[in-house]
């Protein structure tokens, strides 16, 4: 398990404009952010809106799932930008409410790499620094054929400005 840790903000991994996870411009999704530290790993805080809740006051667990699944997709990216990988599997584990309007820190990793397939795994920690979900997942490599276009701006895909 990766600890609590210090974020270094030195080195922000790209978003997109649209995804549900990571866009930029998508007024419903999540919006996350990630930065590459120097273990290799990638980290992130963020607060999930109350639009995101389920029972009160706490997230939904789709929402959580989502979370770990970015955050487990980007670890491959840190040593290779253009490299994108999808989830074949994701196995969750919610050991606490995530809750809603509090910061967390996410976290993610990599375990193992075999070329065209990964695995990472991924954590997300409550404002006291104690674990409330986790996540481990298989990547799959994204074939170059699947890339519409060898543009990424055309795509969509770079460092987006916050909101």
């Amino acid at each position: 398990m990766t600890a609590y840790m210090e974020i270094t903000h030195e080195h922000k991994l790209p978003n997109s404009r649209n995804c549900f996870a990571c866009g930029m411009e998508n007024h419903t999704g999540l919006k996350l952010t990630f930065y590459a530290q120097p273990d290799g790993s990638v980290a992130g805080d963020y607060t999930v809106p109350q639009q995101f809740e389920g029972y009160p006051g706490i997230t939904h667990g789709g929402i959580v799932a989502s979370i770990l699944d970015e955050a487990v997709s980007r670890v491959f990216m840190v040593a290779d930008h253009n490299r994108f990988m999808y989830t074949g599997r994701l196995t969750t584990r919610l050991r606490r409410h995530v809750p809603v309007g509090q910061p967390l820190r996410i976290t993610g990793r990599a375990l193992r790499d075999r070329g065209r397939t990964a695995e990472a795994e991924a954590h997300i920690f409550g404002p006291d620094g104690e674990l409330l979900a986790e996540g481990q997942a298989l990547l799959v490599a994204l074939p170059p054929e699947d890339m519409q276009s060898g543009d990424l701006d055309e795509l969509g895909w770079g460092v987006c400005p916050d909101e």
